[in-house]
């Protein structure tokens, strides 16, 4: 937590119970971290990362009941919800499948207080929120490559993840600075971040998240 800026909380979809909310959200408010829905497709066993069919309705109701659990937490924290970041399958889906867009676009207009919206750039959601004046930041990730069309590379390919610190901070840098990604196929693509995630389930994520921060600081690039 010390060396984050904003964090995504699973809320009972792929992970997560009301215990490990309210230890992640004590943990957030200590160290000052703007906290994050990270709701999914209801499916612990995948923790999330398969897609899942369902009707819009059901979907909803899921994804509802994941934020709510989450405020209930945080209104007992005295803590407010930032943003909804949708996780895995859900997020990859939500780029480029209108009707999983509309849904989570949705689910961010059902609250009355003005809540943000994770996205990445230049995806169908962002375009969808928009339309709804639901305030948006793009998201890149540090940790994973990507495709020539901005989705991000399989988990199945072993070069899905960026392990190394070197080419992690060579990835984010480069975003940051020239607002392009060099992809999987060597192509740079224009995009833009306005936050950076780092998974937190990889073991290494700790020292490549201290060493991101360090090496960027060491460029005058302030984490906010």
């Amino acid at each position: 937590m010390p060396h984050i800026s904003s964090c995504n909380i699973a809320c009972g979809g792929h992970a997560g119970d009301l215990e490990t909310m309210k230890a992640v959200v004590k943990l957030a408010k200590q160290n000052r971290v703007k906290i994050g829905a990270h709701p999914s497709f209801p499916d612990k066993e995948n923790f999330g990362r398969v897609k899942m069919s369902m009707s819009c309705a059901a979907l909803f109701t899921s994804l509802k009941q994941q934020v709510d659990d989450l405020l209930k937490v945080l209104n007992n924290e005295n803590a407010r919800l930032h943003h909804i970041k949708p996780h895995g399958a859900l997020y990859n889906l939500a780029m480029v499948d209108e009707k999983i867009a509309n849904v989570i676009v949705e689910i961010v207009k059902s609250f009355v207080l003005p809540i943000k919206l994770y996205v990445p750039f230049n995806s169908l959601i962002a375009q969808v929120a928009i339309e709804n004046n639901i305030p948006v930041i793009y998201e890149a990730f540090a940790d994973r490559n990507y495709n020539d069309d901005l989705t991000l590379v399989s988990r199945k390919d072993k070069e899905a993840i960026i392990d190394d610190e070197v080419d992690m901070f060579n990835h984010v840098y480069n975003i940051i600075m020239n607002q392009k990604v060099k992809t999987i196929n060597n192509v740079s693509i224009a995009i833009k971040a306005d936050t950076y995630c780092v998974h937190g389930d990889h073991p290494e994520t700790l020292n490549l998240l201290k060493t991101l921060r360090h090496k960027l600081e060491d460029k005058g690039i302030k984490i906010i």
